[in-house]
Formats: C-alpha cells, sequence, structure tokens
C-alpha cells in the first residue's frame, strides 16, 4: 500500500509540474530494446518486430491520479468532455465529475476513452505504449525475459484470462511485479495502446473473421497463446470514443 500511494504521489506532483525526473523514475520501468512476434503478423516482413527501449507506468493509471488530471484539465470532466470525444459512459462509477465518491483511489481509472488516456499521458509529457511496446512488457514473467516458454506461467496466465472481471477493482501493484518491474499486465483491466486499430487491420482479410477459431488460428504465430487471441480479439472491437468498465491505461515514453 506504501508503495502504490507513492506512485500515485508521484504521478500528481509530475502533473503539478513539481518534480519532473525523479517522478518518472519512481513511476516507470524500464523495458530495454528487444523483439516483438505478433500473434496475427500483418504481412511476412512483419514476423519480428524490432522495439527500441522504452519506459512504461509500473502500474496503470488510477481513479486518483486521473482525477487530479482532470482537477488541472477540466475540459476532461464528464459534465464538459465532447460527446464525439468518449462514450456517455464515461467516467459514470465516479460519483461526480469532479468527486471519486465511492471510487477506490488506488483502483485503475476504466470508462475513459482512447481520446481522454491519450490526453492524460500527454500531459505527462509521456504517449499511450504501442501495442508491440504494450506486448513486450507483458511478455514477461516473474522471473525471466520472456515467460512464453513457462509451462507454469502460461497456465497462470490462461487461469487469469479465463475468470470474470470483478465487480469491484482491486488496488493497483497488488501482485508482484514481473520480470522488469511493471505490475497488472494480465488479469486487473484491459488496456489501451496507442495504435490499438492494428489489430483490427491485422484481421482484415477474406478469411479474417475466422481467423480466430478453427484452421484460421494456424495462422497466429503462436496457436496456443489463448490470451493473446483474447487481447487481439478485444482491441479489434474497440473504437477510440469507447468506455468499457474493466478497460483502463498506462503511460510510456522514451528511455
Amino acid at each position: 500500500m506504501m508503495r502504490t500511494a507513492k506512485i500515485a504521489f508521484a504521478l500528481v506532483a509530475s502533473l503539478a509540474g513539481a518534480t519532473g525526473a525523479e517522478a518518472r523514475e519512481t513511476t516507470t520501468a524500464l523495458v530495454p530494446a528487444g523483439i516483438y512476434r505478433p500473434l496475427f503478423p500483418a504481412s511476412p516482413s512483419q514476423k519480428e518486430i524490432a522495439v527500441p527501449a522504452f519506459r512504461i507506468d509500473r502500474t496503470p493509471v488510477t481513479n486518483g491520479q486521473f482525477l487530479a488530471f482532470v482537477a488541472a484539465h477540466p475540459e476532461w470532466r464528464r459534465d464538459r468532455i465532447a460527446p464525439v470525444l468518449a462514450e456517455p459512459g464515461y467516467l459514470t462509477q465516479w460519483g461526480g465529475p469532479d468527486s471519486l465518491g465511492g471510487a477506490e483511489a488506488d483502483a485503475p481509472v476504466t470508462n475513459v476513452s482512447w481520446f481522454a488516456a491519450r490526453a492524460y499521458c500527454g500531459a505527462r509529457r509521456m504517449r499511450l505504449p504501442t501495442e508491440a511496446e504494450w506486448e513486450r512488457a507483458a511478455a514477461a514473467s516473474r522471473d525471466r525475459e520472456d515467460g512464453g516458454a513457462d509451462p507454469a506461467w502460461r497456465a497462470e496466465l490462461l487461469a487469469l484470462y479465463t475468470r470474470p472481471s470483478p465487480a469491484r477493482l482491486p488496488h493497483v501493484a497488488g501482485a508482484p511485479p514481473n520480470f522488469w518491474g511493471v505490475h497488472d499486465l494480465h488479469g486487473v483491466v484491459w488496456e489501451w495502446v496507442s495504435d490499438f486499430a492494428a489489430s483490427s487491420a491485422a484481421l482484415a482479410s477474406e478469411s479474417g473473421q475466422l481467423r480466430f477459431c478453427g484452421a484460421g488460428a494456424a495462422d497466429a504465430s503462436d496457436a496456443a497463446d489463448f490470451p493473446a487471441f483474447e487481447r487481439v480479439a478485444f482491441r479489434s472491437s474497440l473504437r477510440a470514443n469507447y468506455t468499457v468498465r474493466n478497460l483502463g491505461f498506462r503511460c510510456a515514453g522514451s528511455p
């Protein structure tokens, strides 16, 4: 809990312009350059994508952190946001436009559109992670850079992705971090990425509707990776103004 509070304080201070590099070091983890292998490559040349080094938030953005952003940028309040930028469900879990009510300050913020998530990251002089960056960070298990070859880790992820989303989301950083020091990439909330529509593009083909099942799954780089199928399917269903009760985000940036 103290670590979570420290992360929250650093981010609020950063939004207020009070810290800078120190807050960035506290709240983000460095992921070195590596390779991302898309589940459905857009072309043969895209089977392996080089991912430059980047920094990514250690936890999803919380209600408390997003409330600080809304206070500093009132155009993103739920009673002022332009309808084109978010569905009517935007931040409806909060007690009011500028108060959390019963929403937990240390729980991930959800019901936030891609536009609002992008604006929040921009206010921190960061950005949403790309799909390749997010997947590169999420490929790590707790003790290795790539947990794909660890049967125990794959079984744990399968259990997380097949359980129902809880009615009340847990506080961030409730589980141990992965190899890079990043928490909650699996089993807490879905997360926006900057190029979420890339999943739809990768599936755009005559047989695209069949690529999630049967023989179509054979096109996948790892047909046994059910969590990756879930993420691609979810991202391919999104539009930028969507607000979903278990969809949050985190920010990324240069090293």
